[in-house]
């Protein structure tokens, strides 16, 4: 496994799911792991918080900073990252895990949950990257990484659920704006989103039910694949709009089974939303 050793990664929503498991990935690895979130007590029905999550980073061999954070608080978010910097000395990478989803149409979405998928989604992103990029600047390798998709303009990705498509598109191009604006710092800014649904409590309270799950695959595979765009050079990738699977078979990667919720079943897996038919 690639060194992380005294990397500097800052994680949003990280207190499960997919940025847990991203967090525990690099922990692997030698790196510093911010671990931000909302859930600093535990929920009823949610497992995990910021503290259980820093408390496994470090156990896997990171070092960890648990940081209470709402994305949508830009004071929070410059709090934190002065935080960061006072404990571990600067920023390496910028994870945009936190995420807001409700598939509902323009129709019957209350406006609240439209202010709050904008909020946490698309403007989070900008809040987060502006704060981070003093210190992004000054490192050897930095990367700003967000949990969007690829970009299709199919009818059924705006039929349902516009709003929540807008947000997630709105990630996607300001990355691949930032790309472009942030060359001149040597920065590399990619996307990356899951070929299949991702066995996570997002899904069962959202997309589906904890049945769901038998058609999914782990958070180990979105973790696999951020970690190998970390671990490249900021000047091998940037502006990408990366999938998990496609991804990581350019690196070599192909037992996809391992991925696999639930091993003993043969069905077809789901794709995610925004994956078109191939």
């Amino acid at each position: 496994m690639t060194s992380m050793e005294n990397k500097t990664i800052v994680i949003t929503g990280a207190s499960r799911g997919i940025g847990r498991a991203i967090a525990l990935k690099c922990a692997a690895a030698g790196a510093n792991i911010v671990v931000t979130g909302k859930t600093s007590e535990p929920h009823s029905k949610l497992p995990g918080t910021i503290h259980s999550v820093a408390a496994e980073v470090e156990a896997a061999g990171g070092k960890a900073l648990a940081v209470q954070m709402d994305v949508r608080d830009e004071q929070q978010i410059q709090q934190m990252v002065t935080q960061t910097v006072e404990r571990f000395g600067g920023i390496d990478a910028l994870i945009n895990n936190a995420g807001a989803i409700k598939l509902l149409p323009v129709e019957t979405l209350p406006i609240k949950r439209y202010d709050l998928m904008q909020q946490v989604n698309s403007r989070a992103l900008f809040i987060c990257a502006q704060a981070a990029l003093p210190y992004l600047k000054k490192s050897s390798n930095p990367h700003i990484l967000s949990l969007s998709p690829p970009i299709s303009l199919q009818p059924k990705w705006l039929k349902k659920f516009a709003p929540y498509t807008l947000s997630k598109y709105g990630m996607t191009i300001l990355a691949l704006g930032m790309a472009e604006e942030f060359k001149k710092y040597h920065i590399a800014v990619n996307t990356l989103w899951p070929k299949t649904v991702i066995a996570t409590a997002a899904v069962a309270f959202e997309v589906g039910s904890e049945e769901t799950f038998q058609y999914c695959r782990t958070a180990d595979i979105m973790a696999d694949a951020a970690f190998k765009i970390l671990s490249l050079s900021h000047e091998t990738l940037n502006g990408q709009t990366l999938v998990d699977e496609s991804f990581l078979k350019s690196q070599g990667i192909s037992d996809f089974e391992q991925y696999r919720y639930d091993r003993t079943a043969n069905n077809t897996l789901m794709n995610d939303l925004f994956i078109d038919d191939e």
